[in-house]
């Protein structure tokens, strides 16, 4: 019997916030925490738009509550500039309970996941690995 490999990377997150109606935020960082093998720490700021190379230089990934999107288009957007900029893959999430995102956002993104705990793990060590034919597909 072979064990896998254990994955002992902190993987270091970036996940949008701000209007918040749905506690989509609260709700996804509770299928992060229910994961207990997977670590993360969050880099988090009020306004992202004055940081440059050396906070970002070591973000793995932004992850872009896309129902959050309508209610936070800006500071949504610098952080999509931010991670053209400095090449940070996306992983875009679906709003709670719904199938579509917007256009504009899906085609930034490495992987569009729904809110199912082991896909969005998945995804996130898939996406940062570099192993894209690992995208977990929960639709």
């Amino acid at each position: 019997m072979f064990e896998e490999e254990q994955d002992n990377k902190i993987y270091n997150l970036i996940i949008t916030r701000g209007i918040d109606q749905e506690n989509e935020y609260g709700q996804f960082s509770e299928k992060l925490y229910s994961k207990p093998d997977f670590l993360w720490t969050e880099s988090m700021a009020r306004d992202y738009a004055p940081f440059g190379e050396t906070f970002f230089k070591n973000v793995d990934l932004i992850v872009i509550l896309s129902g959050l999107y309508n209610y936070n288009k800006e500071p949504i957007d610098i952080l999509i500039k931010k991670a053209e900029e400095y090449d940070i893959p996306i992983l875009l999430v679906r709003p709670y309970g719904m199938e579509i995102v917007p256009e504009e956002l899906e085609a930034k993104a490495k992987s569009v996941v729904g809110w199912n705990a082991n896909c969005i793990v998945d995804d996130i060590r898939s996406i940062v690995n570099g192993d894209y034919d690992e995208i977990c597909d929960d639709f």
